[in-house]
């Protein structure tokens, strides 16, 4: 029996993926922390979940929910994801990442720390959307400089970053696959007399508003043909499901750092 611990378990997505643990075969919640100063900490994780009282309570920080735990599932933010990953390193914990805002800099010090642990990372965990991923990269390679790439990505109102670390996983496999530097061709917005498309640049467009879960769009435009690939969330439960799922497959796999591919087998 896997036992998992979630870091923010009283947000949105902790909560989610805490109800989803207790719901699948294979793996139990052992438990969950959140910054300090959060309101639930010390109450029974029943509270937030649901349920009957589980004994369980909510810790203030990470190093208290170690003993009873054999892989903590993280979807805060970068920042705090990282801090997390550092103790975790250091506990020998394995770690499933759903956090967004991973910048180059920040993916190459969570290599160095998983170097000691397994760890996923990924800007989205849904099986869908790493599905996406494959496509858009083999119809970028395939496709070639003949086709001109555009990436528009709708979230709800209350998202905070954007483009969204899908689209911008979307952006980046695009520019791989066309031997590109995302940093130089990268577009993310159009306004006023701004001349020709040039042949380089990969569009990344933002849509906010209502309560989208996540749509995202890539758009292969030639000329007299185009080719759109769009997934579309309809909850976060897929994005949940994905992490339970990563959280039963990291903990037998030899330390280093992992994505979803990884896990589905279609690296």
């Amino acid at each position: 029996m896997v036992r998992a611990a979630i870091a923010g378990i009283g947000g949105r997505m902790g909560v989610r993926i805490a109800q989803l643990i207790r719901e699948t075969e294979g793996i139990e919640l052992a438990g969950g922390f959140e910054h300090p100063g959060h309101p639930k900490i010390g109450k029974d994780v029943a509270e937030l979940v649901g349920g009957a009282p589980t004994g369980i309570t909510v810790r203030g920080l990470i190093d208290e929910v170690f003993d009873d735990t054999d892989v903590i599932v993280d979807f805060t933010n970068a920042e705090a994801a990282l801090d997390h990953l550092r103790s975790a390193s250091r506990a020998g914990k394995p770690m499933v990442i759903g956090a967004t805002g991973f910048t180059p800099e920040r993916m190459e010090t969570a290599a160095g720390l998983a170097s000691a642990i397994p760890c996923v990372i990924s800007p989205n965990m849904s099986i869908g959307v790493n599905i996406l991923f494959k496509m858009v990269a083999d119809a970028a390679r395939l496709l070639g400089e003949s086709f001109d790439v555009e990436i528009v990505e709708a979230h709800h109102r209350f998202k905070k970053d954007a483009p969204s670390g899908t689209a911008m996983k979307l952006a980046q496999l695009v520019a791989q696959s066309l031997g590109r530097d995302l940093a130089k061709t990268g577009v993310f917005a159009r306004h006023g007399i701004i001349g020709e498309r040039t042949p380089s640049e990969i569009g990344i467009q933002t849509i906010r508003g209502g309560d989208i879960v996540g749509d995202h769009t890539v758009i292969f435009a030639g000329l007299g043909e185009r080719i759109e690939i769009t997934h579309r969330a309809h909850s976060r439960d897929n994005f949940a499901r994905g992490a339970v799922m990563a959280s039963k497959w990291i903990v037998v796999q030899p330390p280093g750092l992992y994505d979803m591919s990884d896990m589905l087998g279609i690296k």
